[in-house]
């Protein structure tokens, strides 16, 4: 062994190669983002990266990628909703019934219709948790049971337009307090503040990694890899800042995005859930209430997909009967694209995220290019199959 391999192996530090075969699935989702970006900035010619685009890009997605933090945590749990889709769509009318019907407050209806999915949510997991009704069979009725109660809540008409207040959940921007040269000046600060965030946070998991003799990537290796994620983050911030700036339901989504990243990596809670996806009978045995975990999985769920259905209501301007058809479908391809395993116990938030944006922009991208609804469809399958395909080849190699 040459003193070079043994300064690396007793510094914890691995090669390039062997850092990026041990972690291909995140590597390649992330080169698969960027691929496809690049490729829809080529063939719509350069739209895809306008401020504009950006923004409605973000506008169109955030609640995709919200309710993909919850659904990773149900699937990696070992179960499955079918049902936030309709969630989505019975929050939006309910919260049109409190809010331009009765004139309730929007900070009292918000709070009103998150306690509500919190309750499908905690009806469902009940169900799924303590009388080990199949997750898929509990969700699917409850989607059924929730678009009728859609249906007869809106009357099968829609209810809008909704107070600015509350519209501002998901059109507003976050406020300017100087003028900086036609730049939105609190969002391009808060991007670089995010920007030198990630990075410290970066360099502070790096230090913990190789002190609990964790293998890590070489030095060089992490820089260049932060610099472009940093540089990533200040050109979106950039383009952005340059419209309106940073949209409210961006720093809701960056926020969740944190809070979940740290329960599932940080807490005991998070990696309980990992061990009941993994082995539910050895997690049982170890004296883990598994039962009241994948209760409390779905309770979170419902919560998320009433944050979304508020949203979508919001976006729209009016509560519809149709909102949230299908959503179910985009939310679960992107936690299942982001390398969540059908099977349970595995999945991590940025790859849902990742999986997430990947969906939407090849939404974005596609409506651009003025393809009909029928080729987006058999797109998106074939990209979620190849995705699964990728992810289980990679498996049987290992």
């Amino acid at each position: 062994m040459s003193s070079a391999e043994k300064t690396a192996e007793a510094s914890g530090t691995v090669s390039v190669m062997d850092y990026v075969r041990g972690n291909i699935r995140e590597y390649g989702m992330l080169i698969a983002l960027v691929v496809i970006m690049v490729f829809f900035q080529v063939v719509t010619g350069g739209i895809l990266f306008k401020a504009v685009n950006l923004t409605n890009l973000v506008l169109q997605n955030s609640f995709i990628v919200i309710m993909a933090l919850g659904m990773l945590l149900v699937i990696v749990a070992g179960h499955i909703d079918l049902s936030v889709g309709s969630i989505v769509g019975f929050i939006g009318a309910l919260s049109a019934i409190l809010t331009v019907n009765w004139g309730m407050n929007f900070s009292v209806a918000i709070l009103a219709c998150l306690v509500v999915g919190a309750f499908i949510g905690a009806v469902q997991g009940y169900f799924i948790a303590y009388h080990r009704i199949p997750s898929f069979i509990v969700t699917l009725a409850g989607m059924l049971v929730l678009r009728g109660l859609t249906l007869l809540v809106l009357g099968g008409r829609n209810v809008g337009p909704f107070p600015k207040d509350f519209q501002s959940i998901s059109t507003g921007f976050i406020p300017q307090f100087a003028d900086f040269g036609g730049v939105h000046s609190t969002s391009i600060v808060l991007t670089v503040l995010i920007a030198v965030f990630l990075f410290a946070m970066a360099f502070r998991r790096r230090k913990v990694n190789m002190a609990h003799g964790v293998d890590v990537e070489p030095f060089g290796f992490f820089i260049f890899q932060n610099l472009v994620i940093a540089a990533a983050i200040l050109f979106l911030g950039y383009q952005l800042s340059s419209y309106k700036g940073l949209p409210n339901v961006l720093i809701v989504m960056l926020l969740l995005i944190a809070l979940y990243t740290f329960v599932t990596t940080r807490t005991t809670i998070g990696r309980r859930i990992y061990a009941l996806g993994g082995n539910e009978k050895a997690t049982r045995l170890s004296g883990i209430n598994t039962e009241r975990l994948s209760f409390y999985t779905f309770i979170n769920m419902g919560v998320l997909a009433a944050l979304a259905g508020m949203i979508v209501a919001a976006r729209l301007n009016s509560a519809t009967p149709k909102a949230g058809v299908g959503f179910e479908l985009d939310v679960i391809a992107a936690c299942f694209i982001g390398g969540a395993s059908a099977s349970g116990g595995v999945g991590k938030i940025t790859g849902a995220v990742i999986g997430a944006f990947i969906m939407g922009v090849m939404n974005n991208g596609m409506s651009i290019m003025g393809l009909g609804i029928d080729y987006q469809q058999m797109v998106k399958g074939a990209v979620l199959l190849a995705a699964v395909f990728f992810d289980v080849y990679n498996k049987s190699k290992a």
